[in-house]
């Protein structure tokens, strides 16, 4: 039995079209032909087990997923990995975002919890037309088990933050309208290590898709590295490859290109 390896794709703006908001057929149908020889991992900025990405995660029915950049790791329904933030880590950044108006904050289960969440509703409004987030009080994560944060807003901000807190990543969204924060020792790209060592496969012999900086570790971790066509330069600049955009078939013209298919 030939062994499979791993193919790694990120959600937004990678499989699912933030203009549509749907994944493409031709995404979709990519993932069946590759699953015969291919783990199906997605890997993400996201918890995957939120109310606002259960559907995607189902739509894809992914082998393993690498949630929040890395900070939680499943197997169907198998956790086998997972970092929580430094609470004074946390309380230092929430005071300094707090005093500055940023709006950071995550969502855990069906519920959001973030510092100035105006912020996110204009952008929710802006996407779907209305914000049906649960929006609860974000103090209460300091005596929560906080994985990573979300910043939204303008890029200046995630600039801001990164000089004040070293210790930390602010990965900018594709659009730049945001940021992953994530602590330096977290990345997509350690969570396909740990993957890999789970299914008794290689980095070498794995493939990864992404479009935005929280993609940058592991596209340079993976043995073939593909950047969308839609991908910030930065990313583009360190791809093995790098496919057409999401909405012109992007998953499937780098899958043929490289001979993936049977």
């Amino acid at each position: 039995m030939k062994k499979k390896r791993i193919a790694s794709f990120d959600l937004d703006q990678t499989l699912l079209d933030h203009g549509t908001y749907r994944i493409p057929d031709s995404a979709l149908r990519a993932l069946e032909r590759l699953r015969e020889d291919f783990y199906i991992v997605l890997s993400t900025g996201r918890d995957m087990d939120t109310y606002y990405s259960r559907e995607y995660r189902d739509i894809v029915k992914p082998d393993a997923i690498i949630h929040m950049n890395g900070t939680k790791i499943t197997v169907g329904d198998e956790l086998i990995y997972e970092h929580t933030m430094d609470k004074g880590l946390l309380k230092r950044l929430f005071d300094y975002a707090d005093g500055a108006g940023y709006a950071v904050g995550v969502t855990i289960g069906d519920e959001d919890f973030y510092l100035h969440p105006e912020a996110v509703k204009e952008l929710d409004i802006q996407r779907w037309g209305k914000c049906m987030r649960r929006f609860q009080d974000p103090w209460q994560l300091l005596d929560r088990e906080v994985r990573t944060l979300a910043y939204v807003g303008r890029e200046e901000g995630a600039l801001d933050m990164e000089k004040q807190f070293p210790e930390l990543k602010f990965l900018l969204f594709a659009g730049r309208m945001g940021a992953d924060v994530v602590e330096l020792e977290a990345s997509k790209g350690k969570g396909l290590i740990r993957l890999c060592q789970y299914y008794g496969t290689t980095p070498e012999e794995a493939v990864a898709f992404g479009d935005s900086m929280n993609d940058y570790e592991i596209l340079q971790t993976a043995g073939t590295g593909i950047a969308m066509g839609n991908a910030i330069q930065e990313l583009k600049d360190v791809a093995d490859y790098v496919t057409t955009d999401i909405e012109k078939d992007g998953v499937w013209n780098a899958c043929e290109h490289f001979g993936f298919f049977r």
